[in-house]
């Protein structure tokens, strides 16, 4: 009996050799197709929340607003992406869905501007201050740099027309800068708590954890 332990002893080994090897391997190819499966994920996700915010678009539809079209949901998708996907993607999805809801009529040049930077900001937050889903609260502050970015070059640039002042007289605003950032707020922070509401939801259920990139 003794005289098998020596090839026993060798064979156990070998196999555990092999076993690391094969572990080893698996790893290895986990960490390789780790990035790519990331990045199938945020491309997926992507499409479609770019596919919801132009069919949001469409119906219930946005609201004309002087020169503008506000879109409440458009900042709900900014919430949500910046939380999921981080700045750079949420930031993308806002200038396709800005863009196809210009080439479909649902949308004008400033969907561009009040779309983007709102994105932006909650990405940017969620990444570098505090990663929770608080962060998305923090979009009407980008929704307000467009707004301003808005009245001061876009509206300039391509000669729109003045925003309406008769709505917002109660508040004696009548700068047209004040005139976009009350039209732009009045869409954007029901959006940002729409969109802070929708997270809740899927932080509850288990969901958040998994779409979140």
């Amino acid at each position: 009996m003794l005289s098998y332990n020596p090839i026993i002893y060798k064979l156990i080994k070998k196999e555990h050799e092999a076993r690391l090897v094969i572990q080893s391997s698996q790893n290895s190819t986990q960490q390789k197709t780790a990035p790519r499966e990331a990045r199938a994920k945020k491309i997926a996700l992507l499409a479609i929340f770019i596919a919801l915010g132009v069919a949001l678009s469409i119906y219930p539809g946005s609201i004309p607003v002087g020169p503008t079209k506000v879109f409440p949901f458009q900042h709900m998708i900014n919430g949500i992406l910046g939380v999921t996907l981080g700045p750079w993607y949420a930031a993308a999805a806002a200038l396709a869905t800005g863009l196809l809801r210009i080439s479909i009529g649902t949308g004008t040049i400033f969907a561009l501007p009040g779309g983007i930077p709102g994105a932006l900001v909650v990405g940017i937050v969620h990444r570098y201050v505090h990663k929770s889903i608080w962060p998305s609260l923090t979009e009407p502050i980008g929704t307000g740099i467009g707004a301003l970015i808005s009245a001061l070059i876009v509206a300039p640039l391509i000669h729109a027309p003045p925003m309406p002042a008769a709505a917002w007289a109660w508040l004696g605003l009548t700068a047209q800068w004040q005139l976009f950032l009350a039209a732009f707020w009045a869409s954007s922070i029901p959006g940002a708590v729409l969109g802070f509401i929708v997270l809740v939801a899927l932080k509850k259920r288990g969901v958040l954890a998994k779409i979140t990139v």
